[in-house]
């Protein structure tokens, strides 16, 4: 039998009471989708197909780097080089040959989330990107499907349940925050990430057994610096009434009024040939607007600068805005989506 006989290989999980057979039959039923093979997906992998999951689709675009592999421990010197999705699928495979892993080497966006989780009984956000966490929070909203987004930096993080029944991201987090740093500008601390990514499969796996409390409307922060932890349930959290959506480069129409917050020194080719190219500064001080345009779309690298040009738009502009994430455009290094 393939992974061994699962009487004896999840034993110790299936003598709790809240596990079980049935709860091991509902673990190798489910279909999880995790978005991000990186930092949190490195103790949140193992520990899903350890427990049985029995189908896991991996989700990310990118490759498998030496700075990584500090607290992306599913990944050896042997993988640099490799794409993330690749190396995970096989290391998990190895592990449990029981469960299935299916990998996309591509970036999640707008225009593929609903194709990447049309079958999915759960989706984790491994991401830590803005863009990606509030392009899943909105569809899994939509579909009514259980969301675990975690974020990790510095010393810090959180992990919390979203959607399937409980609010969305949108909800806890209806705004971004003026400024922001990433792993690669800020650094983190890989035990710090390891802790966050284990809390996260374990909301996981508590969303799939059905466990009381639930974990949707439950978020949990993370202070390892003073080593705190605290959280909240976030169960009557209103959606907000304001926000911003995200969409692809394919998805813009030739009659939008395209703008583009990067200069051309961080991302020589601008988001549409169309696009017009104001630094963030210039935008909060000219107050450009569309003159015939119906939708105003603003493009930047992670979303952040394009939030802070539209939340400065829609207070003298009433018609709908949007926001394009481009991502990295090229390989040049010391340039972030916190500077203009």
């Amino acid at each position: 039998m393939a992974g061994g006989n699962p009487m004896t290989r999840y034993a110790r999980q299936m003598i709790l009471p809240q596990v079980g057979p049935s709860g091991q039959e509902a673990l190798a039923a489910a279909r999880v989708v995790v978005v991000g093979a990186g930092g949190l997906a490195a103790p949140v992998l193992p520990l899903l197909a350890g427990a049985g999951v029995g189908h896991i689709t991996l989700v990310d675009g990118d490759n498998v780097a030496l700075s990584n592999l500090h607290r992306q421990t599913l990944f050896t010197e042997a993988d640099i080089g490799t794409p993330k999705v690749t190396a995970a699928a096989r290391a998990l495979s190895a592990r449990n040959s029981a469960c299935t892993v299916v990998a996309h080497p591509v970036t999640l966006g707008p225009d593929t989330v609903a194709k990447l989780c049309h079958d999915a009984t759960l989706v984790l956000d491994c991401a830590d990107s803005f863009a990606a966490s509030y392009v899943l929070s909105d569809h899994c909203l939509n579909a009514g499907l259980p969301l675990i987004s975690a974020s990790a930096l510095g010393f810090g993080g959180y992990v919390g349940g979203f959607c399937g029944g409980a609010p969305s991201l949108r909800a806890v987090f209806p705004d971004l925050p003026d400024r922001a740093a990433s792993c690669d500008t800020a650094g983190v601390m890989g035990p710090v990430v390891a802790t966050i990514g284990a809390a996260q499969a374990q909301m996981a796996l508590a969303c799939l057994l059905g466990l009381s409390p639930s974990p949707l409307g439950q978020l949990i922060s993370f202070d390892l610096a003073s080593y705190r932890f605290g959280g909240f349930r976030f169960d009557t959290a209103p959606e907000p009434d304001h926000g911003f959506g995200f969409v692809a480069p394919s998805q813009i129409r030739a009659s939008d009024w395209v703008v583009d917050l990067r200069g051309p020194d961080e991302a020589p080719t601008a988001a549409t040939p169309t696009a017009r190219r104001i630094t963030l500064p210039d935008f909060l001080r000219n107050a450009p607007r569309p003159t015939h345009q119906p939708r105003a779309v603003i493009a930047c690298r992670s979303g952040l600068r394009a939030w802070q040009a539209a939340t400065h738009l829609a207070s003298y502009w009433h018609g709908p805005i949007t926001l394009l994430a481009m991502g990295e455009p090229s390989p040049l290094k010391g340039q972030t989506d916190e500077t203009s």
